[in-house]
């Protein structure tokens, strides 16, 4: 078994105990989608790929993929980022 395997099991175990929201204590991303036209994306690491019909970002557990049609990154700060646009496909690659 590897050791980040252990690790991430670790921490698991010990979010579950403290009661601690899994998003927090493990870096885990959380998007939250309104309709069709809106997607917040938080504990994100970058912008892999940025265009009008695809938006690729990385996150700890690997990478989010929206498509769609004038696909626009509205803000983004270090944590946080809103996509906007026709959003036909959200896929975690």
């Amino acid at each position: 078994m590897s050791r980040e395997y252990e690790k991430g099991t670790f921490k698991h175990k010990m979010a579950e105990a403290a009661n601690l929201p899994k998003d927090l204590a493990l870096g885990l991303p959380v998007v939250h989608v309104t309709g069709r036209s809106e997607a917040c994306v938080e504990n994100y690491r970058g912008i892999l790929e940025y265009t009008d019909s695809l938006v690729r970002v990385q996150t700890k557990c690997g990478q989010i993929r929206f498509t769609g049609k004038h696909l626009q990154i509205e803000y983004y700060m270090n944590d946080e980022m809103k996509i906007t646009g026709r959003i036909t496909a959200m896929e975690y690659v």
